[in-house]
């Protein structure tokens, strides 16, 4: 397929939310505002009120609520869209695994803030992160143009596999931060994402309970019929979650043919061919660790970077299969799973474990509550581990960038 290039328009991360939404032709909005996700949901009522968007924008009192609406409007057979961040989206918590549970591909965006208290509404990965058991699909962007692209693939991925998508993006590095973006057509997108066929059967001719109570084990409803226990609803769940994988990478794969961008589906590299040192993470954390991987190179170290675009579901087997050279692997995380580590390098390891592979996994956090992350900063992390293991036998415990103590 011929690919034309499309004029650019400079815009946040936060429109390029909006504009995606707008494009997929969302029929109901229901969102509250929270920094520094408001812009999106801000200019989705402006769509929606000057006509160029049909839909419904519901306010609400609470983001508990928000996702309530959005729970009862894509049971009803509407496509449905929301944003928050940080405090919202743990306000949210209940209803996020209502949504999964329920099997709704409600698609939101999480503009990545840091968790109160102390408060802070400044940028960490805390608050998606905290969200990951959750049955929500998580994919992480690194520009703003990959914001716009993947929330077009995050409707078409969860309407499939049936299953909630989080498109996550750093909250002010990339929500409020302009750059340029191509804008696709709105007939090239409705070829790509045809409209929403609803999974869900209302008919009020037809009253019937919406996900009751359900007991441990199958048994017989009124009909006669055996229906599932609760470990078999969560068992099929998990296997639409396998079955994504192999769906990111499609959607990314059609994408890329229809609109000339693709995105690497679950992951993406830089430098990888022949990096015996792997610096890995999540977001435009990643998009600074190549920065950090020219430095390094000059230096004669073979570094290289594998950026995590899915977190949920884990890409296990495709991380493995890029790491199979690889030395030694450095994860930078801007989150912290408290008594233990970074949650992506702690997934790492059992990755390579799984595996069988020995490669030496060294773990960082940086970057929460807005900390200043430099390039330099990762670079100087990979030459503290490289020299660890050059000197020590021990492993090293979770190194910590940028601290001032």
């Amino acid at each position: 397929m011929t690919v034309e290039t499309k004029s650019a328009v400079v815009i946040t991360g936060n429109k390029a939310a909006a504009e995606a939404a707008r494009l997929a032709r969302v029929e109901v909005v229901a969102a509250y505002p929270i920094t520094p996700q408001s812009p999106v949901v801000e200019a989705l009522a402006k769509y929606i009120e000057t006509g160029d968007l049909d839909a419904e924008f519901i306010t609400v009192e609470s983001e508990h609520s928000a996702m309530g609406v959005c729970i009862g409007a894509a049971t009803a057979g509407s496509r449905v869209f929301t944003a928050s961040s940080a405090n919202g989206l743990a306000y949210m918590c209940e209803q996020l695994s209502w949504v999964a549970g329920s099997r709704l591909p409600i698609v939101m965006g999480c503009a990545n803030r840091a968790m109160s208290a102390p408060w802070s509404v400044l940028n960490d990965q805390q608050d998606s992160m905290s969200q990951r058991d959750q049955g929500w699909i998580q994919l992480f962007c690194r520009n703003n143009q990959e914001i716009l692209d993947t929330f077009l693939q995050a409707f078409r991925i969860a309407e499939q596999v049936k299953l909630p998508v989080m498109v996550c993006y750093d909250g002010y590095i990339l929500s409020h931060t302009v750059m340029p973006v191509e804008i696709p057509d709105q007939e090239e997108v409705d070829a790509y994402l045809p409209p929403y066929a609803a999974h869900t059967a209302l008919d009020p001719a037809a009253p019937r309970n919406i996900n009751p109570v359900t007991l441990a084990d199958p048994r017989l409803n009124g009909e006669g019929v055996l229906c599932h226990g609760y470990m078999e609803f969560r068992y099929l769940m998990e296997q639409a979650h396998q079955e994504a994988l192999d769906v990111i990478v499609k959607a990314d794969e059609e994408f890329g043919a229809r609109f000339g961008r693709r995105w690497g589906g679950l992951t993406w590299s830089y430098q990888l061919d022949d990096a015996d040192t792997v610096l890995i993470a999540a977001g435009s954390l990643a998009g600074e660790a190549t920065i950090s991987a020219d430095m390094l190179r000059e230096e004669g170290v073979r570094a290289g970077v594998l950026g995590l675009r899915a977190y949920r579901p884990f890409p296990a087997d495709s991380l493995a299969e890029q790491l199979k050279q690889a030395k030694r692997v450095i994860v930078f995380d801007k989150s912290l799973s408290y008594g233990y580590g970074g949650p992506i390098c702690m997934d790492v390891r059992a990755t390579l474990q799984r595996h069988k592979m020995a490669t030496d996994v060294d773990g960082y956090i940086a970057g929460l509550g807005g900390r200043d992350i430099k390039a330099r900063e990762l670079a100087a992390a990979t030459r503290e581990s490289i020299a660890w293991a050059a000197k020590r036998h021990a492993p090293k415990p979770t190194g910590w960038i940028n601290l001032q103590l």
